[in-house]
Order: C-alpha cells, then structure tokens, then sequence
C-alpha cells in the first residue's frame, strides 16, 4: 500500500471512531467506484429498469442483491412498491446496540406497509453479526451481511447508525443519522 493509501486509511479510522462508535480497532472498508447506475452525486437512481414481462418496475435503487445473516440470497427488488428504511449497523457498535429495539419497533408497527432491513458491516465479522441479531432480538427483520461493503457502497454510506430512506417509488428520502423518534415520523408519513 503506497504512502498516500495508508495515510487515506488512518484518516477513514479516525473519522469512523470519531464520529461513531469508538473501539480499540476500526475495521477497513472497501474504497470501489459506486455502480454504474449511479446519479452523479453517486447515489443509486429511482429511474426502472426493465423488468420481466407482467412484473411491476424495479427501481435502480433496489437493483442489487446481498445476502443475509443466515446465508440466504436476498434480491432487494422484493422491495418495489412500498417505503423502505435501510438501517447501516455494525456489532461493534454501541450507538446500533441502543437503536436496535426502536428499529425492530418500526418494523412490528410498520409490517406490511413499510420494509426494514438492517445492514450489518464495517468488519463486524458474520458470527458477531449472528450474535448482535439475537442479543437485540432484530431476528423479525431481514438483516443483510455486508462486510464486504457492497451495499454500503451502493449508497455512500461511510459510518455506522445510518439511514438511506426510499418512499414506495425508490426515490432516496432521507439519507443520515436520525433519531428513533425522527425514524418513527419518517416512517409514518411514508406510510400514509
């Protein structure tokens, strides 16, 4: 790694540790381009792709795949058609710890007219991720392993405790910390 990687590197640690959850060690994050469908702030689009024939559109946003906590492919175009709140959490993380009843909240009152998916990463490692679902008892969302970083990638997102807000078009709402009452009020005016 050249000069100039290392020194990138030490100043994405010490922005993550200041401004998130501090640990003795931050874990690094993928540096890729984002996707090619990408807006030119590099936030992914609501614009469709085509889907197949008699299906609704899938926005761009929701074009990507993952996979989640127990291993299982997850393909975000389930997604279409309703609000949906994308939590950005590490295990690591003591801010997601005391935010994760208020989202598992959100999602029993909000279930079937609001989708919530948690987003685990940051070098959390998959069985701290395991951990963390059953110890804040989120097991009643779909949770996404991420530490490779794609999906956080996908939408810019650099720390952990964050929220990307879509309404039911795909359309980018809301992209930042919020607390659990401001993500309650989010969530119920796109409820409607």
């Amino acid at each position: 790694m050249s000069r100039i990687g290392r020194a990138v590197a030490v100043v994405t640690a010490a922005v993550l540790a200041v401004a998130g959850c501090g640990t003795d060690t931050t874990p690094d994050t993928p540096a890729d381009p984002p996707p090619p469908a990408a807006t030119s702030s590099g936030t992914p689009s609501a614009s469709a792709i085509s889907p197949a024939p008699g299906a609704d559109p899938v926005p761009q946003t929701l074009a990507f795949t993952a996979t989640t906590v127990d291993g299982q492919r997850f393909d975000a175009a389930t997604l279409a058609g309703k609000p949906v709140v994308l939590w950005f959490w590490a295990a690591w993380c003591p801010r997601c710890r005391a935010a994760a009843d208020g989202v598992a909240g959100v999602q029993r009152d909000f279930a079937g007219r609001v989708q919530v998916v948690g987003v685990a990463g940051l070098g959390s490692g998959d069985e701290a991720i395991r951990r963390f679902v059953a110890d804040q008892g989120i097991g009643g969302l779909v949770n996404l392993a991420d530490d490779e970083g794609e999906v956080w990638k996908r939408f810019e997102v650099t720390t952990q405790e964050h929220y990307v807000v879509l309404d039911k078009d795909g359309t980018v709402v809301h992209k930042g910390a919020l607390t659990p009452r401001a993500l309650r009020d989010r969530v119920t005016a796109l409820a409607g």
